[in-house]
């Protein structure tokens, strides 16, 4: 599938301890390249906060630490798109997790819940684990729903220039 729009500017922050939400963070990686895009991939310790901004889509990736809260290391993003202020910026969250737990995947809820509010929200994936063959599939479909809400927001974007 190509997606429309492959100049916007794409990044993909994961956060990862057991390689688990690294692995689907390459996946995804792979996706968005076949789709057209070259996303650029960092693990949170490597990404500039202050750069968030300055793209167009941001995919998040986090690991669910305790019992569902977000990873240390992913909380000053967290609170960096809620100061963000740009509503239009598509965003989508994925992660990996251990379904005995309580809570599936929280951290990616907590990310879900709170970019819906503050930005333009295309998709969400939990993956149980390390990614399995099942999982590429819907880590496609998670690729395909984000060039779609790109491309409507590009829509929107001429029909107010208009």
């Amino acid at each position: 599938m190509g997606l429309m729009n492959c100049n916007q500017k794409i990044a993909l922050v994961y956060a990862s301890v057991t390689g688990n939400t690294g692995a689907v963070a390459e996946v995804l990686t792979e996706r968005f390249r076949a789709a057209g895009f070259v996303p650029d991939v960092y693990e949170i310790g490597h990404f500039d906060i202050n750069k968030l901004g300055r793209y167009d889509i941001v995919i998040v990736g986090t690991y669910t630490w305790g019992s569902g809260e977000i990873p240390a290391e992913m909380q000053e993003l967290f609170e960096a798109f809620e100061e963000l202020r740009r509503p239009e910026l598509v965003t989508a969250v994925f992660g990996t997790g251990d379904s005995f737990f309580a809570e599936f995947c929280g951290a990616v809820n907590r990310f879900r819940d709170m970019l819906y509010v503050h930005t333009n929200l295309a998709a969400t994936l939990k993956i149980e684990l390390m990614p399995q063959e099942q999982d590429l599939v819907r880590c496609e479909k998670f690729v395909e729903a984000v060039g779609r809400r790109l491309a409507e927001a590009d829509e929107k974007r001429k029909r107010k220039a208009t």
